[in-house]
């Protein structure tokens, strides 16, 4: 964590104890938007300096409203100020990063609390861009906003490769389900059941003879020719033999010219979109490979070169995590439950699911492959369980606490650059 970091995190935490009712700090509310940007100048007790005043999104558009700014501020003898914005797809980034180049003080405001503050400020849900940005100051105003992460080159990269990584699992999981359900269970549905165990197969059955017709028109041997690269043993044959012979009665629809040709455009497009996922995986490996931390979190068990890497992207900077808490929140990990009446002592907790969906998914994949693999996992997870095994759905509950113990032990490797030690799982 390098010194500016460093600066800018005990500034967050001295400002998060000192906002509320300060009369020396200027509170600057930014309503995000692609064009403009609409903002609203007022104080920690309530007192309103500028309504609205509506800035470009461009150079000339920042440094006209800096200086806006800075003059309202020394109008007024306020010795500090701090601007807000709520994380509006990536449409703040522009703006948080040159605010952050210009040494201003920078936090975000949640999503969900300006959703709710709006309708607690006058009983109405209407929403105005210039309501908005006072919204936004009013929650800062009471000391509710959050860091404003500005991460490194090398963790910007690893994220923008995750976002990419995603995007092309959905391309081709969307792909997958267009060749099974828009074509395999028109033309020929008796072999969706073996789709899963031979997809090799499966996908060069779409490419080259999907319809029944052709498949009965041609020997076994020339059937097994053309959709088998390799060899795999008399299993493949016998699965490929029960393939070729329901072909003979199949009550698949008439294939004509134009469903061959979009056979074989999916196939290809699914294959292709391996092939990015698979490049990706590469550039994710050797980012994170430059990274010391990337080396320890591969000593977890559980913890593949994927896994690694989203957990090394989530976290970023592990200084800037107070204690165990606040990184189980990252994932949505943490337990939630409605305690409220008689039935407060009955009140079964619940994760929140309020974290990052796609780090929760992976540590409970990693928790699961340790939890099945690793000696010391195993005694562990066997230890977590004894007396409640007959509980319905403990099993899952318990990896889920697996999940985010290992979370704390990765963020812990983090901090102290140091690999797993099972002596940790005891602790």
């Amino acid at each position: 964590m390098n010194t500016e970091d460093l600066i800018r995190l005990k500034k967050y935490r001295q400002m998060k104890d000192e906002i509320r009712g300060s009369d020396q700090h200027m509170i600057v509310g930014i309503d995000i938007s692609k064009d403009k940007h609409d903002a609203f100048l007022g104080t920690a007790t309530g007192k309103t300096l500028l309504r609205r005043l509506i800035f470009e999104n461009t150079i000339d558009g920042f440094n006209k409203f800096l200086t806006h700014v800075d003059a309202i501020g020394d109008q007024n003898g306020l010795d500090e100020t701090i601007f807000g914005m709520e994380p509006t797809g990536n449409y703040h980034k522009p703006l948080g990063s040159h605010l952050i180049r210009c040494n201003k003080n920078v936090v975000l405001v949640s999503g969900v609390m300006v959703k709710h503050n709006r309708e607690l400020l006058d009983g109405r849900w209407d929403k105005h861009d210039s309501k908005c940005a006072a919204n936004i100051a009013d929650l800062i105003s009471q000391g509710k906003f959050l860091f404003y992460e500005s991460p490194s080159t090398g963790i910007e990269q690893l994220r923008e490769l995750l976002s990419l990584r995603r995007r092309l699992k959905k391309q081709e999981h969307s792909v997958k389900m267009r060749i099974r359900n828009g074509l395999i269970t028109k033309y020929f549905p008796e072999m969706d059941r073996f789709f899963s165990r031979c997809e090799a197969e499966g996908l060069a059955i779409v490419r080259w003879c999907l319809d029944p017709n052709k498949i009965i028109g041609m020997e076994f041997s020339r059937f097994l020719q053309i959709v088998t690269t390799r060899d795999r043993g008399e299993a493949q044959r016998r699965r490929l033999r029960k393939i070729y012979d329901l072909a003979v009665n199949s009550v698949g629809c008439p294939m004509g010219e134009a469903a061959e040709f979009e056979a074989k455009l999916l196939v290809e497009r699914l294959k292709e979109s391996r092939k990015r996922i698979k490049e990706t995986a590469d550039q994710l490996e050797a980012y994170s490979s430059e990274f010391p931390e990337y080396t320890y979190l591969l000593t977890i068990p559980g913890f593949g070169p994927y896994i690694s890497s989203l957990v090394l992207a989530k976290i970023g900077n592990p200084y800037r995590f107070e204690n165990r808490k606040q990184v189980i929140k990252l994932s949505g990990y943490d337990l939630n439950a409605i305690r409220s009446g008689k039935s407060s002592d009955q009140a079964v907790p619940v994760i929140s699911k309020r974290g990052n969906s796609e780090l929760r998914y992976g540590l409970y994949q990693a928790a699961f492959v340790a939890s099945t693999r690793n000696e010391h996992f195993i005694k562990y997870y066997t230890r977590t369980l004894k007396g409640r095994e007959r509980e319905r759905g403990i099993k899952t509950k318990m990896r889920v606490k697996l999940a985010a113990k290992m979370l704390v032990i990765a963020w812990t490797l983090m901090k102290k650059h140091q690999p797993f030690n099972p002596d940790s799982l005891n602790k």
